[in-house]
């Protein structure tokens, strides 16, 4: 396999990724949790969601597969329900909100009276949820070589880089978009999420049966 096909597949991955964590719809939600709070704590907060977002997904490349198969869990299977959840997240997002896959009523009701939401629920389940590290996994498992895995893993922590900018810009970004243009970003990237979440469970359906294609 030549260089370029193998960074066009990593790139592929991560645009992916970047879609389901989806850091401008977020941005409404970070905002609310965050109001009243100095800049400073704001800007602190951003950048621990974005290294807890880089440390989950790295964990889910490096250890998706084990946990697969400590839970006798085939890739083909995983590929279908981990399709599902992306479409069912991809759904809520041409709706302009945030899935209940992603974050519920009770996770925002208890986020608004904690002191440091970096973590929780910010990084996870508002950003890398399980629809992000269901996705993580399945693409991690189409890099095969260590060398390949390392830029994987680099090509996350580009991402995260990407969402710390992006919350650390969030008033200015909110203001210039508005609703109306975070709304459009959040459904563009939800038709690349159902368009990847069909696709996933057509190849975990065609591996489960092979019959299909015929």
């Amino acid at each position: 396999m030549t260089l370029l096909p193998v960074w066009t597949e990593h790139i592929k991955y991560l645009v992916g990724i970047f879609a389901i964590l989806n850091p401008l719809g977020a941005i409404p939600i970070y905002l609310s949790l965050m109001a009243d709070r100095r800049p400073e704590e704001m800007y602190r907060t951003a950048f621990k969601a974005s290294v807890a977002v880089a440390v989950i997904l790295t964990l889910a490349v490096w250890g998706g597969d084990a946990l697969l198969s400590f839970f006798g869990i085939g890739i083909p299977a995983f590929r279908i329900a981990g399709g599902l959840l992306v479409l069912i997240i991809a759904i809520a997002m041409f709706d302009a909100r945030t899935s209940q896959a992603k974050h519920t009523d009770a996770e925002q009701a208890e986020a608004e009276v904690k002191n440091d939401i970096a973590v929780v629920p910010l990084a996870i389940p508002l950003l890398a949820g399980p629809g992000a590290i269901s996705l993580t996994i399945v693409d991690a498992h189409q890099v095969i070589s260590l060398t390949d895995k390392l830029a994987f893993s680099l090509g996350i922590c580009g991402v995260a880089t990407i969402v710390w900018v992006v919350l650390r810009l969030a008033e200015p970004i909110g203001a210039r978009l508005g609703t109306g243009g975070l709304n459009i970003a959040t459904r563009v990237m939800g038709l690349i999420l159902a368009s990847m979440a069909v696709q996933f469970m057509a190849d975990g359906l065609l591996e489960l049966f092979p019959g299909l294609s015929h």
